[in-house]
């Protein structure tokens, strides 16, 4: 066979392979996320945290034998694309159900992933709560309000499933690290806001929150204390969020600090920080307007921590005491 007759077979057979293959897909196929920046993983936070803190290590805690999971949960379908959730809860069945909480990874709005955040959901499903990792879309899918809008059809979705996972629907908060801090502190500080509540999925539900865990978040963008929408070397991650500078549109800016939301009705809020002060810009500012309002607050603080602390030892253990401490006396947990 010549080299022509042999590139027309190959031709056909791989039209045939595409054409089974297209044929055995559907139509209405589920639309694949955006491809995912990867900047930000557990292994490269590790290399760069162990420059200055030696003796730290990847936190990895057994899995508790006294806990289940469902992986893989799709929360709601937008465009075709499904947004997904893992779950993780006590195994046994408590007659009023059991408090949730809503974990919500870090990355600047453009990396980072649901996995980061598994252990510290196992950790507190074994003290008694039905825990939630979950992914929302990145700035490289979908710009700002859209990881909000994605995070309450999450919580929504929690409300659906109540009966299934054995959740307290009067019971549920959301926790957050760096990125997820702050869209957690967001979503608490904006209960009930329908500029932000989005229009998919579980609609007849409520996103509202009952407490808030803030992991060093920024609760403000446009504030002295803030480092975030820096473009003098680079497009930074909350521009690319946004879609604009914060010249260009200060009000999306605005609207996403949590700073600006506390009224009376601000859910108790617990605030877990490194020694990064520019991560959780403006919190000196909601303490005070959270004091004027009477309502509840935690701060600790590890003030020799890395920003990313929260996934190593020696901070891990102590976060999550933290939480579940904040956490059980806020929803009277015994």
């Amino acid at each position: 066979m010549n080299t022509r007759s042999t590139l027309l077979l190959l031709g056909r057979l791989a039209a045939c392979n595409y054409l089974l293959l297209f044929q055995a897909r559907p139509l209405a196929a589920q639309q694949l996320p955006a491809p995912r920046d990867t900047s930000f993983t557990v292994h490269s936070a590790f290399s760069k945290a162990r420059k200055t803190h030696p003796n730290s290590s990847v936190a990895k805690p057994a899995v508790p034998a006294t806990i289940l999971a469902k992986t893989n949960l799709t929360y709601c379908t937008i465009g075709g694309r499904d947004l997904q959730l893992d779950v993780f809860r006590p195994t046994t069945n408590r007659k009023k159900g059991y408090p949730a909480v809503l974990l919500i990874h870090g990355g600047g709005w453009r990396s980072g992933d649901r996995s980061q955040h598994v252990p510290m959901a196992q950790q507190l499903a074994a003290k008694g709560y039905v825990t939630a990792t979950v992914e929302y879309r990145l700035s490289t899918e979908a710009i700002y309000p859209a990881a909000v809008t994605d995070l309450k059809a999450a919580i929504r979705w929690l409300r659906a499933n109540a009966n299934t996972y054995n959740i307290d629907t009067t019971r549920i908060a959301v926790w957050g690290f760096s990125a997820g801090g702050q869209l957690a502190a967001l979503l608490g500080t904006t209960n009930g806001d329908k500029q932000l509540e989005g229009d998919a999925c579980h609609k007849s539900y409520s996103s509202s929150v009952q407490a808030i865990v803030d992991v060093d978040g920024t609760l403000a963008f446009i504030h002295p204390e803030s480092g975030e929408g820096d473009d003098s070397k680079g497009t930074s991650a909350a521009t690319y969020w946004f879609g604009a500078s914060k010249t260009a549109k200060p009000e999306l800016w605005h609207q996403a600090g949590a700073l600006n939301h506390v009224t009376s009705k601000t859910p108790p809020i617990a605030f877990i920080n490194s020694s990064v002060a520019r991560m959780h810009a403006g919190r000196e500012d909601m303490l005070q307007k959270l004091d004027a309002f009477h309502i509840y607050y935690e701060v600790h603080g590890f003030p020799e921590a890395p920003h990313t602390f929260p996934l190593f030892n020696p901070w891990f253990e102590p976060t999550l005491n933290y939480t579940v401490a904040f956490l059980n006396k806020v929803f009277k947990v015994k």
